[in-house]
């Protein structure tokens, strides 16, 4: 196989396009340094196309590698000929290959190889060659031993070899399998003694069902693994069994009489023994396997504009850990996150001490000046929102003060909380008190506290923890680095758990910089990145244009553009006359009206930049410092409440998207439930996938289209009315 030839008309790239990017991944290179600041060299890909193409080159070679294992196995056995090497290499998949492998594998004992020990492998031979003039239990009579007593039990250990013959055979195996997907069905049942337990209400739609294998949608396979795995299911896969078993004798039978009437009947036993059984079990791994592919891919789709969600800066915030019987968790923080007091109220019941904690709070918000309440969506949430509510409309009748609240959604907050991390950071904090630090802080920088919590606990997504562990962080660990690479991090207040996701960096590098920064104080460079222990050139090269210095010695340090590119950048400004003062005081606000008469080849030429980093260059220039998550929309801030009761069909009112799944979207609606609204409710136009129009943190307009109080379930509609 041609790898090169194959990423590049399956990635539908240049070329030498796709021949740069293996060698810039194969030299050691971060996909966010190649996305970057490579953009020449690869026509511009992003980190997501990057990190596909690395998953299939990965993939790709590991074949290549296999098949190299495969067909050394076969010659060191004498059995590598013309035909299996042909094979090998028209593989394009690693089941086709071990589907080769097959025949040579060495077995653990099975009926075929107790016949072959038994001396029957000649009969067998004979028996499947069908020869019309074949006299089978003559034939069978050669070979009775002491240990085969008889012509009947020479044929039938003859006809095992002959089944496990067809079941080995690759061509067979493929139709089988092909047959399974496009015609076979998947159904389930309930487990019997099951039914009437409490936790098999949650399977009720699969208790009896079916689907083709060829139409279930993803989210479905990995409900019915999770009830077979929870023992409260039955899941199978159903199809034509006797069609199948004349796909399975259909290359091996010829006209041969009485031999070819045995060799059927192998074939049949075939089926039902080894191939049926094991082919179902393939056929199911590969529907988990792609159903596995799609969730982690909704993760990422949602995890990236969750953490990407536009910080709320420099605001003194209360974060709110709600609770009842223990009390709501109160911390003020500054804007930069900084603790400046805790407390702990009890508005909630059962105790309801809400005049002590309106006392209490409004002495907090009136001393800190807070600005923003930031109320996680837990446990006590709605009788949190509603005093919260109640509060601040208070405090404005009383003081004029605005002040907004935000419901945060809070998951992971209390894995960290009492995470060793969680622990580090705040050793004389009760593990409820960090819960309100990090519930303060995820509004204020999203991605900064996030990063601090495993994202399987984030809350987004569906069934992640049936997922592949090591795949679903890999793919996860791809997304984390990409947005914190797009933001940067400022150097001098960054943590450990934001730098070690900066390119080129790991914890024991991250753990380095943070102690370099705490022993020599401030960096006020970038080179002297390469006087932290464990950082030499290589990293370096990664990591330095993900890093910012605020009030550094040189202003291009606090931006996107790379150290190997200042000259450059220094060149490109004095060619209209500029300087990197100019820069530092914004005073280059024309400098792309500029570019554009003077000419941008001409420009790039002058500069020695190629066009793409000459364009990310100037955009750096035009603004030091610049955060790309304020250009998208704000959280929503509130000052007033409504519950589920205030609900009714046909209202109109604004959401905030939370997670989005195979069959929809959940849509905070600013009521404690979450409404739903269906893949088909989205949009008038056809759509495969509820991504395709909407994305975690998206601000977006729905009508209520039903309400059940009791089961607290709020239905969702974004399509239009009907004029």
């Amino acid at each position: 196989m041609d790898i090169l030839q194959t990423i590049t008309q399956e990635f539908n790239l240049n070329p030498t396009h796709a021949k740069n990017i293996l060698s810039l991944i194969d030299e050691g290179n971060t996909i966010p340094f190649i996305a970057r600041y490579r953009k020449e060299m690869t026509g511009s890909c992003d980190d997501q196309v990057l990190r596909a193409l690395s998953d299939r080159l990965t993939y790709l070679r590991n074949l290549e590698k296999r098949k190299e294992e495969v067909s050394s196995a076969i010659g060191e056995q004498g059995k590598l000929t013309d035909e299996i090497k042909a094979a090998l290499e028209k593989a394009v998949t690693l089941t086709e290959v071990e589907d080769i492998y097959r025949p040579y594998k060495q077995k653990r004992k099975t009926r075929a190889s107790v016949a072959v020990a038994k001396g029957l492998q000649p009969l067998a031979d004979a028996i499947l060659a069908q020869d019309k003039a074949l006299d089978v239990r003559r034939e069978a009579e050669k070979y009775i031993t002491e240990e085969v007593k008889t012509a009947d039990e020479a044929i039938a250990g003859a006809q095992d070899i002959i089944a496990e013959i067809i079941s080995d055979d690759a061509a067979t195996r493929k139709k089988i399998r092909n047959f399974f997907f496009n015609h076979g069905e998947i159904a389930s049942s309930y487990v019997k003694g099951k039914e009437a337990e409490d936790e098999a209400k949650t399977y009720e739609m699969y208790k009896a069902y079916s689907e083709p294998v060829s139409e279930i949608k993803s989210h479905r396979v990995l409900a019915l693994n999770r009830g077979e795995k929870e023992g409260f299911l039955k899941v199978s896969i159903v199809c034509d069994a006797e069609f199948a078993k004349r796909i399975t004798a259909a290359s091996f039978l010829k006209d041969g009489g009485e031999a070819s009437k045995l060799v059927k009947a192998a074939a049949e036993d075939g089926y039902d023994r080894l191939i049926a059984p094991s082919v179902e079990r393939e056929v199911r791994a590969r529907l988990f396997d792609d159903a596995s592919e799609q969730a982690i891919k909704m993760f990422e789709i949602n995890l990236k504009p969750l953490l990407m969600q536009p910080p709320v800066k420099n605001k003194v915030t209360m974060g709110w850990d709600p609770a009842f019987r223990t009390g709501c968790k109160i911390c003020v923080v500054d804007g930069t996150g900084k603790v400046l007091d805790k407390t702990v109220v009890y508005p909630t019941p059962p105790q309801n001490k809400k005049d002590e904690a309106k006392r209490v709070l409004k002495g907090l918000i009136g001393q800190y000046a807070v600005e923003v309440i930031s109320c996680g969506n837990g446990t006590a949430s709605k009788e949190s929102e509603i005093f919260i509510a109640e509060l601040i409309k208070e405090i404005k009748e009383e003081t004029g003060r605005e002040v907004g609240y935000v419901i945060v959604n809070e998951a992971g907050a209390s894995v960290y909380s009492a995470s060793a991390l969680g622990a580090e950071v705040f050793p004389d904090y009760a593990v409820p008190a960090r819960s309100a630090v990090s519930i303060a802080r995820r509004l204020q920088d999203p991605l900064a506290e996030l990063i601090k919590i495993d994202p399987k606990s984030i809350g987004v997504g569906q069934y992640q923890h049936d997922m592949n562990e090591k795949r679903l962080d890999c793919a996860l660990g791809g997304v984390l680095e990409d947005c914190v690479n797009s933001v940067g991090v400022d150097l001098n207040t960054a943590s450990v758990s934001l730098l070690k996701y900066i390119a080129g960096l790991n914890s024991a590098v991250a753990k380095n910089i943070v102690s370099f920064r705490e022993e020599n104080g401030k960096f006020t460079s970038r080179k002297q990145l390469l006087k932290v222990p464990k950082l030499g050139e290589k990293a370096y090269t990664q990591c330095a244009g993900f890093l910012r210095i605020d009030c550094g010695d040189n202003i291009l340090d606090n931006t996107a553009v790379h150290p190997e590119s200042y000259e450059k950048a220094e060149k490109l400004l004095s060619l209209f006359n500029y300087t990197k003062e100019d820069v530092r005081a914004r005073r280059i606000a024309d400098l792309r009206e500029k570019l554009k008469a003077y000419g941008v080849d001409k420009a790039a030429k002058e500069s020695e930049l190629d066009k793409a980093t000459l364009t990310d260059i100037v955009t750096e220039l035009m603004k030091p410092g610049r955060d790309i998550r304020e250009a998208l929309p704000a959280p929503m801030l509130r000052k007033d409440i409504m519950g589920i009761e205030d609900l009714r069909p046909g209202m109109e009112i604004s959401g905030t998207v939370r997670n989005v799944v195979d069959f929809g979207a959940f849509v905070d609606i600013g009521v404690h439930q979450d409404g739903l609204v269906h893949i088909s409710e989205i949009t008038d136009r056809y759509i495969r996938h509820p991504s395709e129009v909407l994305r975690v943190g998206q601000v977006v307009k729905v009508t209520i289209k039903e309400v059940d109080v009791k089961k607290n379930r709020i239905g969702l509609t974004m399509k239009k009315k009907n004029k």
